[in-house]
């Protein structure tokens, strides 16, 4: 299944400032472009710091040195790169609890900024878009079955699946699949399955196994996602 990378969500015009920038500069730069970080770059725009409005709070309540831009940066700087993944993007601003990455490319020069609410727009995506989505990738090319082998329903980023599979190991894939698609909030399960693979027959004295005994359906009710298995979200700490 294709993943929307850092580099089709991100802003490709990336604000920046330089070791000397001023405090006041930079205050500016802020609040002119309704950011809450901006990254530092050296001469070859190359970034190798961040500043952030909690930098330029700490300077004012706590004091200290911090002139410009070299002396008040968080350093080295949190980056990502444009073929990463959004989830990846989103974990890394939750470990560092930044809101901002800047975006580099080969050379490690900046070439773009995503931040939260570019990851937001992941959730934006139309339900017929998902619907589809899920029905070509998942269901016809990962797990090969015919595209009216299961229904899906979509309806404001909500997956329901139903119908029933050969084997009961494919539910817990199937719904793994699904969660993965890019705008889904969650995955209800409604699957049945004809053969329960999951059970390991007794052993029969005499060195032979007792063979299945019969045909079993999961039950009929709808289950969300956490029962049957728990993904990492998308979450994010205090603002940067």
């Amino acid at each position: 299944m294709r993943r929307r990378s850092v580099g089709e969500l991100m802003s490709p015009t990336a604000v920046s400032v330089r070791p000397g920038t001023a405090f006041k500069e930079i205050a500016r730069v802020l609040d002119e472009y309704d950011i809450t970080a901006v990254p530092v770059v050296d001469d070859e725009d190359r970034p190798i710091g961040v500043v952030s409005e909690a930098d330029l709070l700490r300077r004012q309540t706590c004091g200290g040195a911090g002139r410009n831009a070299g002396e008040l940066m968080t350093s080295p700087a949190v980056v990502a790169e444009p073929d990463w993944h959004a989830v990846r993007a989103a974990r890394t601003m939750e470990r560092h609890k930044v809101k901002r990455l800047p975006v580099v490319d080969g050379g490690g020069r900046l070439i773009g900024v995503i931040s939260r609410s570019d990851l937001v727009r992941l959730f934006l995506r139309r339900d017929r878009e998902i619907q589809q989505e899920i029905l070509e990738d998942v269901i016809v090319r990962t797990l090969g079955l015919r595209p009216s082998a299961l229904a899906v329903e979509v309806a404001e980023g909500r997956v329901v699946l139903s119908g029933t599979v050969e084997r009961r190991s494919l539910i817990p894939v199937t719904v793994r699949l699904c969660d993965s698609v890019d705008g889904v909030v969650e995955v209800v399960n409604r699957l049945g399955f004809d053969r329960d693979d999951t059970l390991n027959p007794p052993a029969v004295r005499g060195g032979s196994a007792r063979s299945e005994a019969g045909v079993r359906t999961a039950p009929g009710g709808g289950h969300g996602l956490s029962s049957v298995l728990s993904p990492p979200r998308l979450r994010f700490g205090r603002r940067r």
